[in-house]
């Protein structure tokens, strides 16, 4: 009844099948507690059941002594003919059988039942918790790898929470059960094998030595392998550009390499186990027959040939599910790798967020202003103060830099003393070669990082004190790299605002220059999109992120190359939309192109984490310094 499985356990292990020297703190204990929460009536049958396939298990060996003497010998020796007791005691046997077939059948829908459960729970954890992480975090990982924890690990834990605990359960429980039944039946035949087990483990530790370290950096290969592959589908244009199709598969040949060679070693000591443990099992089975039949013609220990049936049965009983559990461990230890994998990314610090300060619906009352519960289109800052006072601060779009520096990493500023103040309605545009720290700075204002020194106020409150889901409403982003949903055109668009009607999202559309593509649509605004709006042109993708920054409608707008994928004379019809989409708004924008920032209120030329010119376009081309140059072609942005 009990189910094997090719597994081995790897040598250095503690008694829970996983190396020590890998398995962090409270790993075992944690996913435990996974496992049970929500799940102890289900894991209470699941043990139920395993007690009656264990019972049933032991019973028919008991039974098999009964069944010889009792049944067959007698029928034997007086050669009456009457097989109606046996037939009896074959349906009695029959019957246990079917108890303990049934339990498992049981048990194990129970336990795909409690695998799927947790991991359910599991991956609603992971996905909940990553929307939490800081964007640093996702800089320093592949998708790919990300991608692993809900595959691959999530697919060793179904397979220890599935297999590997019932099985673990069952095999204790017939040990213990079986070796009772051992020692009553012969208790001179249960001490060899006692002693042959201690052989076998002697052997298959010798043998499996080395398995459980090369599952560990499987699981870690086949999550660069996974990163490899989805960076390569999603550059698959520039692989072909450069015509570097050979080149990425000689990189991916290495890394496959390094997975085919884990899992080969892995699975090298995993495979020879199972040979060795069912021959030493036969070899066993053998011998305790060989020995048993000595034992029962000399009369020793009381035996006939019925115990001795019955011994062997228990024999193989006993032995089947240690092989059994050791098989399982090499399970654990890839689950272990997982769930370490898994709990790294759940113990991942979350973005700190220590803001108080939050954005409400306003009105003015007797040039008062106050919160309100209802869309006023005027919103403030409520800003909370020790003494329990609370003040309202009119959102305008108001940004100032003081002496700020960051730095990615800690001791290479990237930024260095920058100081700036945007005021409400006012276009500022930065220009500068790349890796000049444009990006940067429109990273800091919505705090997708913290800056290292200085201060950032907005609307004259420090940003560090506003929360920042409230600051972030109050952005509006259009990135160089569009990134679309699966969905309709609609249902894209409005996420920049889920309460948006179906007359604000056409708007919106009207006002970034899509309407017109939009309506030419097989579906129009029902258009389905899939894979990041493949079935779109660059521009109209671009097009489309532009219209959910408007729908979205906030008081300050960053414009990170917004145009740059956009053909000249696609530009043009969107700097229209554009000019009248940041009427009234505080506007960053980030631009290669120059003619995209010629009517800019203030220009700042950055180099090397400075600011190093600002002024209008014309006061910069009559001081004829670096943007000048650069306007006039003597110098290029690289």
């Amino acid at each position: 009844m009990a189910q094997a499985q090719p597994r081995p356990m790897p040598r250095g292990q503690n008694f829970r099948g996983v190396p020590k020297q890998k398995v962090k703190k409270g790993t075992v204990k944690r996913l435990l507690r996974e496992i049970t929460h929500g799940n102890l009536l289900r894991l209470s049958l699941v043990v139920l059941c395993i007690g009656v396939t264990a019972a049933a298990s032991v019973s028919a060996s008991l039974f098999l002594k009964s069944l010889i003497n009792d049944y067959i010998l007698p029928l034997v020796q007086r050669q009456t003919g009457d097989f109606r007791p046996l037939f009896g005691a074959l349906c009695k046997m029959a019957a246990i059988y079917l108890a303990g077939v049934l339990a498992v059948y049981v048990q194990n829908r129970t336990m795909a039942v409690v695998a799927q459960g947790v991991l359910k729970k599991i991956r609603n954890e992971m996905f909940a918790h990553m929307q939490t992480l800081p964007i640093r975090y996702f800089d320093r990982r592949t998708h790919g790898d990300v991608m692993s924890h809900y595959t691959n690990d999530a697919d060793t834990l179904r397979q220890m929470i599935s297999q590997t605990v019932p099985q673990t359960i069952s095999s204790f429980v017939t040990v213990v059960a079986v070796f009772i039944s051992m020692v009553a039946t012969s208790w001179h035949l249960t001490i060899f094998v006692i002693l042959f087990i201690a052989f076998m483990f002697f052997v298959t530790g010798k043998v499996a030595g080395q398995s459980g370290k090369y599952f560990v950096k499987q699981q870690k290969a086949i999550g660069d392998v996974n990163g490899y592959i989805e960076e390569m589908m999603n550059g698959q244009k520039v692989v072909k550009v450069f015509c570097r199709e050979e080149r990425v598969k000689a990189d991916f040949d290495q890394k496959n390499e390094e997975l085919y060679e884990n899992t080969k070693q892995a699975n090298r000591f995993a495979n020879n186990l199972g040979p060795i443990n069912n021959n030493l099992g036969h070899l066993q089975y053998v011998l305790v027959a060989i020995l048993g039949g000595v034992l029962a013609t000399r009369g020793i220990g009381g035996l006939n040939l019925g115990a001795v049936a019955s011994f062997m049965q228990l024999s193989r009983s006993f032995v089947m599910p240690i092989n059994q559990f050791s098989q399982q461990l090499n399970a654990v230890v890839m689950a272990m790798a997982g769930a370490e994998r898994i709990f790294d990314l759940m113990d991942e610090q979350p973005e700190q967020d220590d803001g108080y300060v939050t954005l409400v619906n306003a009105e003015k009352k007797d040039g008062v202003l106050t919160e309100t519960d209802r869309h006023t289109g005027m919103w403030a800052w409520k800003h909370p103060h020790g003494d329990g006072t609370v003040t309202y601060t009119e959102l305008k779009g108001e940004v100032r830099m003081f002496d700020v520096d960051f730095a990615y990493i800690e001791g290479k500023t990237v930024l260095h003393n920058i100081s700036l103040y945007a005021e409400p309605g006012q276009k500022v545009a930065f220009v500068g070669a790349t890796g000049a720290g444009k990006t940067t700075i429109t990273n800091l204002i919505n705090r997708f990082y913290d800056i290292a020194d200085g201060k950032i106020r907005y609307d004259g409150i420090n940003i560090n004190k506003i929360r920042k889901s409230d600051l972030r409403r109050s952005l509006g982003i259009v990135l160089q790299d569009v990134n679309l949903f699966t969905g309709t055109v609609k249902e894209n668009i409005r996420y920049g605002n889920l309460d948006a009607t179906d007359e604000q999202i056409i708007d919106a559309a009207k006002k970034a220059n899509a309407h017109g593509f939009i309506s030419r649509l097989p579906e129009g605004y029902d258009t389905m999109l899939t894979s990041n709006g493949a079935n779109l042109s660059q521009g109209q993708r671009q097009l489309i992120s532009i219209a959910r920054a408007a729908v979205a409608d906030p008081p300050v707008m960053i414009l990170d190359e917004a145009t740059s994928s956009i053909d000249t004379r696609t530009e043009a019809l969107v700097q229209k939309g554009m000019d009248a989409l940041m009427k009234g708004r505080t506007v960053f924008v980030i631009a290669h192109r120059l003619s995209t920032v010629q009517n800019a209120d203030v220009i700042m030329v950055l180099d090397h984490g400075r600011i190093i010119e600002r002024g209008t376009h014309e006061m910069l081309i009559a001081e004829g310094g670096t943007y000048a140059k650069l306007y006039q072609g003597a110098f290029e942005l690289e």
